[in-house]
Parts: structure tokens; sequence; C-alpha cells
């Protein structure tokens, strides 16, 4: 099987943006990220700081309220809207060639091609923590609450809308400790398997 599309899922922090973006790089291929959003927008109407904003909200928190807050006459939420913009945006991405596609539960969306490659990045919170503070500054709230925060929206996001556990190793082909390979090692790792699978 010729593999063509990568999806990257990340833990806050492991460099996975960084690390799909250098994969592309070297493959030559598309890369989609905060490209994602202006698409998206456009998809659905939604202006680019709230999709950023919302994109990896689900409908619902811990709180049981929220879930009917928000909704229109059909129980349909902005996070919905979003999401079904976002689906239709990934596809279509996929369906015009090679690419790496981060996060927004791309790996669920391609699940059933072939030719789709998902990787996982994770690391450990001391490694992550550090990597934030360097890569965004300092703030008021500690690097470690920065990200349990983020890890958090996006799992519940990923479990609402996909049924599957975000993480969790079924769902990937790869799974990478950047923090114990280095940024450049994950990178190289991931380039020789789609190369290998693509051949």
């Amino acid at each position: 099987m010729s593999y063509s599309i990568i999806t990257i899922s990340r833990m806050f922090g492991s460099g996975g943006r960084t690390i799909a973006k250098a994969v592309a790089e070297q493959l030559n291929i598309p890369f989609y990220d905060k490209e994602l959003i202006e698409l998206v927008a456009e998809k659905s109407g939604f202006h680019p700081e709230f999709v950023e904003e919302r994109g990896e909200h689900s409908p619902f928190t811990t709180t049981l309220g929220y879930a009917f807050i928000g909704r229109d006459h059909r129980g349909v939420s902005s996070e919905d809207l979003l999401w079904q913009a976002q689906c239709q945006v990934i596809e279509e991405l996929a369906s015009k060639g090679p690419c790496v596609i981060v996060g927004r539960c791309a790996d669920y969306l391609l699940r059933d091609r072939e030719d789709a490659l998902h990787v996982y990045i994770y690391a450990e919170k001391s490694y992550r923590a550090k990597r934030i503070v360097e890569m965004y500054g300092e703030t008021d709230v500690k690097p470690e609450k920065r990200l349990d925060e983020k890890d958090k929206k996006r799992r519940v996001s990923y479990d609402y809308y996909t049924g599957r556990n975000w993480g969790h190793p079924a769902n990937y082909n790869m799974i990478l400790n950047s923090g114990k390979l280095g940024i450049d090692e994950t990178v190289k790792l991931i380039v020789e398997a789609y190369q290998t699978l693509h051949s």
C-alpha cells in the first residue's frame, strides 16, 4: 500500500506542529495546520478568530447545563457547525493528494483511508512545560496548568465527536515520544516510515 496522507495528533507542547511542518518540508508535500482555520472559516462563515478559539471545543463541558445552551432550534451548536465544516475541509484536502494535516481529529476523519499514516506525538509534562515557556513565554498561569487545560479541551472535543479516546494507541500507526527522541529524530522516523510505506 502506498501512503500519501500523514495526520499528526499531539499533546500540547510536544512539538507536534514543528515536527509536522518539518516532515512536510522534507517530503515536499502540503502542510495544513493554521491554514485549516482560514479554510474552515470560509466554509462555515465564521470569523477565523472564532474558528481558532472554538475549533477544538465540544458543545459541552463538565457542566451539564452547557449541553442545553448556545444551540439553535434544531439543537445544533456553533461547535457542531464548525465540526461539520472541518470534516468537509479535511476530506477535501486529503482527496487532492499527499499532505500533512495537524490535529482537528484528522486521524478519525480519514480513518478509512488506507493511504493515511496516523501519528501521535507525546512527551513528559516536564519537557512540554519547559518547551511552551521557551516558545510562548511566561504567563500568570503555571505552564503545567496551561498544558492540562489545553489537552483537556482537545481530549473532550475529540472524544465527543469521534466516540474514541484521544491518544489511545489503537487510533494510530506510530506513537512517538518527542521528549525522548528529540524533534529531529522524531521527524526522521516519520519521514522514513512514510517513504518506506509510500514506495
